[in-house]
């Protein structure tokens, strides 16, 4: 099957994530995907294929003969999709693109002043939204490479490879992906996340990440007879965020810089409720920031009364360079794949996270390699399929061992 058919076979799974869940999966949609793989997986070929309680699928492919001492190398993706936006009745279709805007729909478009790398892919076959949701690309089109080159292998034994081992994940998009993988039983010696953009990316930098949940509680008083009597939380939490740095904002950050990014927020006089995330990726700076977080809510309860504001600051995951930087042969041995297939690549920060980021922490070396796609967690999601085509080559070469 070619891989952009069984991408579009998977994103007609809806399995958005949800942090408030306290489940595990987040969503009871997202079992319905990993028993599809589950399933999928056995008829492919895989041995072993086994969804646990969790949600997490995992699945091996034996060592070709006189390979058995080769390195296990893992390849991993993900199931869920962002939250952000709507996950539900995708509905993705094919552009032969030749330039200019896209237009998703009567209202949206991917434009190239919005989006100027876009000039970068007139000729090629796109896959897109119809601008009312995501795409789900991220991560179903590293699923869908990670299930094609398997497939490949499988139907061409005269390449050779040790030991590789698949693992699907649920809830990556929640900083839980990697909560309950069972890395012992995966058995992998170093592995890989296919979860990131654009084709040649290779990262093993992340930010350390935090998730700041603030509550600002105020007193309601009648309008007509509150003064010197309310506390409105709705004003309070203004200030809150007026004091957060204006220029350190995703929208005004690149590369290695940080941010703070207020995500959501409700409520009303009474009671406010504020989702935020921290990150960075020096991990001083990045305590740093949580501090400041948490010196803002103290100066406003000392401002408005102890228990105005009640910030909970939760730690998402860590950087995972310094665990990546004594095995650099998995990072040389992705940029030879990608050199092989005519590929350059790109190593550069990951401005987010991936279940690698953990994993690495864990003791399995796991960077990230590239999807192809773009525009993630949004409706201007797309991806490329001579891209996805070109991932599938790359990781047949990550794991064919030379003769």
């Amino acid at each position: 099957m070619k891989v952009d058919e069984r991408l579009l076979k998977y994103v007609a799974f809806e399995t958005t994530s949800h942090e408030e869940s306290e489940t595990v999966p987040s969503s009871a949609k997202e079992l319905e995907l990993a028993k599809f793989l589950e399933e999928e997986m056995k008829a492919v070929g895989l041995q072993s294929v086994k969804l646990d309680q969790y949600g997490y699928v995992y699945g091996w492919l034996p060592a070709s003969e006189g390979c058995e001492n080769e390195p296990t190398i893992g390849l991993i993706a993900h199931m869920d999709t962002s939250e952000a936006v709507s996950g539900a009745d995708i509905k993705p279709r094919y552009v032969d693109y030749e330039g200019g805007d896209i237009q998703l729909n009567d209202k949206v478009k991917i434009s190239v002043e919005d989006f100027p790398f876009m000039t970068e892919f007139v000729g090629q076959k796109l896959i897109v939204t119809d601008g009312t949701t995501l795409l789900g690309a991220d991560d179903k089109a590293g699923i869908s490479e990670i299930m094609t080159a398997v497939e490949y292998l499988i139907a061409h034994p005269e390449v050779k490879h040790g030991r590789i081992a698949v693992g699907f994940t649920p809830d990556e998009e929640i900083g839980r992906g990697p909560d309950y993988f069972d890395i012992p039983g995966f058995g992998a010696d170093f592995a890989y996340t296919v979860d990131g953009g654009f084709l040649g990316e290779l990262e093993y930098e992340c930010f350390n990440a935090a998730s700041a949940k603030i509550t600002v509680n105020g007193v309601n008083i009648h309008p007509g007879s509150a003064k010197n009597k309310m506390k409105n939380a709705v004003l309070i939490a203004n200030e809150l965020i007026s004091m957060l740095p204006p220029a350190e904002t995703p929208a005004h950050t690149e590369g290695y810089e940080g941010f703070y990014h207020v995500g959501d927020i409700a409520g009303n006089e009474t009671e406010v409720k504020i989702g935020m995330i921290i990150r960075d990726h020096d991990r001083v700076v990045f305590e740093s920031r949580k501090e400041y977080v948490a010196k803002v809510a103290e100066f406003l309860n000392k401002k408005y009364g102890e228990g105005t504001v009640v910030a909970n600051i939760r730690d998402s995951y860590y950087n995972m360079k310094e665990r990546i930087l004594p095995v650099m042969f998995v990072i040389d041995r992705a940029e030879k794949a990608m050199q092989e297939a005519g590929v350059k690549s790109i190593t550069m920060p990951i401005r987010g996270g991936t279940d690698g980021a953990t994993l690495s922490l864990k003791g399995l070396p796991c960077p990230n390699l590239s999807t192809g796609g773009g525009n993630f967690h949004g409706i201007h999601e797309f991806v490329s399929v001579p891209a996805m085509e070109k991932m599938v080559e790359i990781l047949v070469n990550i794991v064919k061992v030379e003769a």
